[in-house]
C-alpha cells in the first residue's frame, strides 16, 4: 500500500516486478490459482511466484532445473496455444488463472481468445451458467522495449483486435506505473465473465500514483487528471494510455512549459479501454465526464501504447476528431535504442510538442525540436545509445 507519492515521477520501479509480488501473494492465499507462462517468467520479472509454487513437471529432473513438482501451479510450456487451452479448462471449472507472454506473441492465440469471447457472449444468456473467473492476460516485453530483439517482437495487435469486437466482455488495461499495475491485477482477479488484457513494461518506470489514486481509476471511468502536471483552464489537453507513452506526454508538457510559458496544459491519464469507450465494461466514461476532463473544445494531443487509429476511433465517440492529434505505434520497428523506437513511430515527447508548436505557428520551435530528434538519431546510430534519457 502506497499512501503518498511526495514527488511524482522521481522514483522508478518495475511494474512487472510489482505484479510478480502481488501475484505471489494471491497464489499463496488461493490454492486453486494457476499461472500459465510460455518460458519467460524470470526475464519478465514475475519470478516472485517461484517463492510460493514450483513449476509443474511430472518427468525426471536434472540437477540444473528450477524447483519442479507434479503439484506445481506454474505451468511453463513454449506453446501459447496449449497454455491457453489449459487455462480455459481451469476457468470453466471455476478456478482463477493468469497467462503471461511477450506482447507480440499473444497474436498467436487471437483466434482462441475470440472464441472464448463468443462463449462468454452465449453463456450470458443461459441462466444455469455460473459466473466464470476472468481470462486474464499479462502482456509485457512490449513493442516499446523490444528494441534489442527487433521488429519480430514488436506488435500491439491484440489490443486493437479486442477493442474492435462488439462485445461487452473485453477490457484493455494500461497501468501507468507499478502502483497502477498492482491495482490492475487486483481488478483482474475480482472480475468475472470477461477477458482482461493488461499491458505493462518490465523496465523501471516512474511512479506517479498512490494506491488510492490507482484504485479509483476503475470506479471513475478509466481516466483521471494528473493534478501535479496540470493547470486550471488549460489551452491544450495531453492524454495517454500506457506507461512509456505517458512518460513521453508528461515530458512534452515539461518542454512546452519552458518554451511556451504563457500557455496552460492538462494531462489526463487513461487507464482502461473497452469497446467504443474509455473505461472498463462495467464502468465506462460518460460523455459529461469526458467533457469535464478533456474540456469541450481544446486541442487534444494523445499518445497511445498501440496503434493510433484504435484510440482515435474511441475518442471520436466522445468528441469532434478535428480536435485530435493521436500518436502511437506505426508499425515502424527495428533493432535500435529505446528513444529511437519512440522517434521512429512519431510518439516521442518532441513529436507531441511539435503538434502544439505547429498549432501556435511557432516554426522556430518546430525546427528546434526536429533538430534535437535528428541529433539523437545520429548519435544513436553512431554509438548505439540515446542522448535522451527515457
Amino acid at each position: 500500500m502506497i499512501d503518498v507519492v511526495d514527488n511524482p515521477g522521481k522514483d522508478k520501479f518495475s511494474p512487472a516486478r510489482s505484479i510478480g509480488v502481488i501475484m505471489a501473494d494471491y497464489m499463496s492465499k488461493h490454492e486453486d490459482f494457476y499461472l500459465f507462462s510460455p518460458d519467460e517468467t524470470t526475464s519478465n520479472k514475475l519470478d516472485a511466484v517461484y517463492e510460493v509454487s514450483e513449476r509443474a513437471w511430472n518427468l525426471p529432473r536434472q540437477g540444473f532445473d528450477l524447483p519442479e513438482s507434479a503439484n506445481g501451479r506454474i505451468v511453463e510450456m513454449l506453446s501459447e496455444n496449449a497454455l491457453f487451452a489449459c487455462m480455459v479448462g481451469h476457468l470453466v471449472a471455476g478456478e482463477p488463472a493468469v497467462m503471461t507472454s511477450y506482447e507480440a506473441f499473444f497474436a498467436i492465440i487471437t483466434a482462441q481468445i475470440l472464441q472464448h469471447l463468443k462463449f462468454l457472449d452465449q453463456s450470458a444468456g443461459v441462466k444455469w451458467r455460473p459466473d466464470y473467473p476472468a481470462a486474464n492476460f499479462l502482456s509485457t516485453s512490449t513493442c516499446w522495449r523490444q528494441d534489442h530483439n527487433g521488429f519480430t517482437h514488436q506488435s500491439p495487435a491484440l489490443i486493437s483486435t479486442l477493442l474492435s469486437i462488439p462485445s461487452n466482455h473485453a477490457n484493455c488495461l494500461f497501468p501507468v506505473d507499478d502502483v497502477a499495475a498492482e491495482a490492475s491485477f487486483i481488478y483482474m482477479m475480482r472480475s468475472t465473465n470477461v477477458v482482461n488484457l493488461t499491458t505493462f513494461n518490465k523496465t523501471d518506470q516512474p511512479r506517479w500514483l498512490d494506491s488510492h489514486q490507482a484504485d479509483d481509476q476503475f470506479s471513475q471511468g478509466g481516466a483521471s487528471i494528473f493534478d501535479f502536471a496540470s493547470d486550471d483552464n488549460p489551452d491544450y489537453i495531453f492524454t495517454a494510455a500506457g506507461d512509456i507513452v505517458s512518460c513521453e506526454a508528461l515530458k512534452a508538457i515539461e518542454i512546452l512549459r519552458k518554451d511556451l510559458p504563457e500557455k496552460k496544459f492538462r494531462f489526463v491519464n487513461i487507464s482502461a479501454l473497452s469497446y467504443e469507450a474509455i473505461g472498463t465494461t462495467e464502468c465506462k466514461l460518460s460523455p459529461s465526464k469526458f467533457q469535464e476532463l478533456f474540456t469541450s473544445d481544446k486541442p487534444i494531443i494523445a499518445n497511445f501504447h498501440g496503434y493510433p487509429a484504435t484510440l482515435r476511433q474511441i475518442l471520436s465517440n466522445y468528441t469532434d476528431t478535428k480536435r485530435l492529434k493521436v500518436h502511437g505505434f506505426l508499425e515502424k520497428g527495428s533493432t535500435t535504442t529505446p528513444f529511437e523506437m519512440l522517434s521512429m513511430n512519431r510518439a516521442s515527447r518532441y513529436h507531441l510538442a511539435i503538434d502544439v508548436a505547429k498549432l501556435e505557428k511557432r516554426n522556430d520551435l518546430v525546427e528546434k525540436y526536429e533538430k534535437v530528434l535528428a541529433e539523437n538519431t545520429r548519435y544513436a546510430r553512431e554509438y548505439g545509445v540515446d542522448q535522451i534519457d527515457v
